[in-house]
């Protein structure tokens, strides 16, 4: 009954012609102010003329933290050159005290937590499907015809250069990206008028390798840090995988592969420790070449392995599910290898059991691929992405690598070898 009462007020108010655009949507009958960190009530009314960005998050989401504490340096830097942009949270948190520890976190205004009303009816009128989801509003923009719905993608891919975060700025940043990528080369894209070299291990320390020596070579980007714990897991994997194309190189005669660091370590030991254990090339800690790598390929997470061809342009920058699916046999990670191993492994399935019991749980799993009912995943046993082929029980969603499924008998519980 009180929902039906808020959508019946929030009507009144949108109708409202007295009310600005932002009065219209924050507002409630009984409140025309929001939270500031400070603890002090803003007008409403106080938004109109601003770019205003809704933030909807929560505390207990990890994925809303880590953008939140992006968006925070972002947000600042903002507000220093544009008085004239402002965010707002819209909290999906589960009780006050968890809004006012996150929101504590929160430069930018809030509405207030038990305005359960307005929140829900911002989710429904947004099509918030999931968080983080930052939604950016133009002020003069009554029809919200020019609303940007991706804020998180264009915060993590641009960061302040997307403000004003209008179509025509957006359209401007995509057009130089275009033009970016049809320009690519690896000198462009590791070096600058500062540094012409990335780094290698030696005996006696660090040296200097030139990037105009990789020209000609596969490179593989990796995006990693010390601090990430899938990027702990994926490491040793890369470096097996790394050692043995490099082995079935040489033992050929060629030597056209290479893997290059790009650190988002937050200190110099952290970046040197990390990297002591890798045996490739890495960009030098903090570089500034590392912000614009991870735009230019739109990095959304680590570890995050991007593969570069001899041409200089990008074969894919999805070489951790192709590492995860092939290991080395991903080699040299064109279209036309991914293609072979495909086929590869539609003739192997041919020989699979269409359902299998497994160890360790307690449904049938069947047999799907891509066509009927399958896709991208991530295995349930060795926590690693696949798709194509899978074992997946249709009750609860449980999936996993057909080369991980260790079947039994269901009436003994024998384990068969495979």
């Amino acid at each position: 009954m009180r929902a039906e009462m808020k959508e019946e007020t929030q009507a009144l108010v949108n109708d409202n012609s007295n009310c600005g655009k932002f009065s219209q949507l924050l507002a409630s009958q009984d409140r025309d102010y929001l939270l500031s960190p400070t603890g002090v009530q803003v007008k409403v009314c106080d938004l109109e003329g601003k770019v205003v960005g809704l933030l909807f998050g929560a505390n207990w989401y990890p994925p809303c933290r880590v953008f939140t504490q992006v968006l925070v340096g972002i947000y600042e830097d903002l507000k220093s050159r544009f008085p004239q942009f402002e965010i707002v949270y819209v909290s999906s948190d589960e009780d006050l005290d968890a809004f006012s520890s996150f929101y504590g976190n929160m430069p930018w205004l809030a509405i207030p937590f038990s305005d359960l009303e307005t929140k829900k009816w911002l989710t429904r009128k947004y099509e918030v499907e999931g968080i983080p989801c930052l939604i950016l509003l133009q002020p003069e923009d009554g029809k919200d015809e020019g609303t940007v719905r991706d804020g998180v993608e264009l915060v993590y891919r641009y960061g302040a250069e997307a403000y004003p975060f209008c179509n025509e700025r957006l359209e401007q940043l995509r057009k130089e990206d275009k033009v970016k990528r049809e320009n690519q080369t690896l000198v462009n894209l590791l070096s600058n008028q500062h540094r012409d070299y990335v780094l290698s291990h030696t005996h006696s320390g660090l040296k200097q390798v030139p990037v105009a020596s990789l020209v000609g070579k596969t490179i593989a980007l990796y995006f990693s840090a010390e601090w990430c714990v899938p990027c702990a897991k994926f490491t040793p994997k890369l470096i097996s995988v790394y050692e043995k194309i490099k082995q079935e190189l040489a033992e050929k005669g060629e030597e056209d592969f290479e893997v290059v660091l790009v650190s988002s370590d937050r200190d110099r030991a952290s970046f040197e420790s990390y990297y002591s254990s890798m045996p490739w090339l890495a960009l030098p800690f903090g570089d500034s070449e590392t912000k614009n790598l991870v735009r230019h390929f739109n990095v959304q997470g680590i570890p995050w392995l991007v593969i570069i061809g001899p041409d200089g342009k990008t074969i894919t920058v999805h070489g951790r599910s192709l590492i995860n699916l092939y290991q080395e046999n991903a080699y040299p990670f064109t279209n036309a290898k991914v293609e072979e191993l495909e086929k590869q492994l539609e003739e192997e399935a041919k020989d699979l059991p269409a359902l299998v019991y497994h160890e360790g749980h307690r449904h049938d799993l069947n047999l799907v691929s891509d066509g009927n009912g399958g896709g991208p995943f991530i295995c349930c046993v060795c926590d690693e992405q696949g798709s194509s082929w899978a074992y997946q029980c249709l009750q609860c969603g449980y999936e996993v690598h057909p080369k991980c499924v260790r079947t039994v008998e269901r009436q003994n519980s024998v384990l068969i070898t495979n």
